[in-house]
């Protein structure tokens, strides 16, 4: 059975509030997917239900073809780190791995292998509650490791880890894939994901918004415009207003450009004698087609809570 996860019209109501509205997707291996979405767009309440730590009103989520309680030794299908602080404050980093490695059949040897790998060798014989949230975040993805699975799933876990830890992390996840895991990382750091990630979920309001590739996305959310740097941004604005473009300063010295080709923007500044650096076409970042894609799914959220408020 190829290592994946399938989610399939998954609904999930906790009282009045609706949490999932037929959530559907699937992670496959050799890719890392990010899974994201606004604050109460179903993207924990997900992973949960795949755990088995909610049970869905609707729909189902399978690892490798089967529900997640069915797995003997789960560990070693799925690795999962939902919750950097769910450990012991007491135990130290290589005793929380241990019971966990116990409860699995797994040796003290393969501990030792994960801690390596983590990077947490020096703090090791150290107690989890002193750890720094980079380190509980290390610390997750070891736990997660312990089985060697094929599978991963990791919610938000560049939060806390220093610039150093964030490209680790960043060469760590793309090594997995590269091995043929199915990685899904939930994560709000746009820019992460855009130098991680091959794959992209969007979710808003419960459901799949957009389950494409991250460099389809990009391209969709770029669209025609047309970047030009120039010192000169208010005569560059005139005289392309004038032109028929729609112009946007993006900052100081930046515009976007839409409605007009580069070559007609080119000749319209030289016509005008506006000076210029440099005429591009326009690269979205991921934030931004994201931003873009969601719109409609936050203001959503803020209008229903607006209405909720007394």
């Amino acid at each position: 059975m190829e290592a994946t996860i399938e989610v399939a019209g998954l609904h999930k109501r906790f009282g009045p509030a609706l949490a999932l509205d037929g959530m559907s997707f699937v992670v496959r291996p050799g890719k890392v997917t990010g899974f994201v979405g606004p604050n109460g767009a179903g993207k924990s309440t997900t992973m949960r239900v795949i755990l088995g730590l909610d049970a869905p009103d609707a729909g189902r989520a399978l690892v490798s073809g089967q529900p997640y309680a069915r797995l003997r030794h789960p560990l070693s299908h799925i690795g999962a780190l939902l919750d950097a602080s769910a450990l012991q404050p007491g135990r130290t980093a290589r005793n929380h791995l241990l019971w966990l490695a116990h409860s699995q059949g797994l040796t003290a040897r393969r501990v030792d292998e994960v801690i390596e790998q983590a990077g947490l060798m020096p703090a090791a014989r150290r107690k989890a509650g002193g750890y720094s949230l980079g380190m509980r975040q290390r610390l997750g993805i070891a736990a997660a490791m312990l089985g060697d699975p094929p599978i991963l799933m990791l919610d938000e876990p560049f939060n806390g880890l220093d610039p150093e830890g964030i490209v680790w992390m960043r060469g760590f996840l793309r090594a997995l894939a590269g091995e043929g895991r199915a990685i899904l990382v939930s994560s709000h750091l746009m820019s992460e994901l855009q130098d991680t990630a091959d794959h992209l979920v969007v979710v808003g309001r419960g459901r799949v918004i957009a389950d494409t590739g991250v460099a389809e996305l990009i391209a969709a959310a770029s669209g025609d415009r047309v970047t030009v740097r120039t010192r000169a941004r208010a005569e560059a604005m005139t005289a392309l207003t004038h032109g028929g473009a729609t112009v946007a300063a993006t900052d100081r010295d930046t515009l976007t450009i839409a409605g007009l080709p580069a070559e007609q923007v080119v000749a319209l500044l030289t016509e005008a004698g506006v000076a210029f650096s440099e005429v591009a076409a326009h690269r979205a970042t991921l934030e931004e087609a994201y931003m873009e894609m969601t719109r409609e799914a936050v203001e959503f959220r803020a209008q229903s809570v607006e209405e909720a408020t007394p």
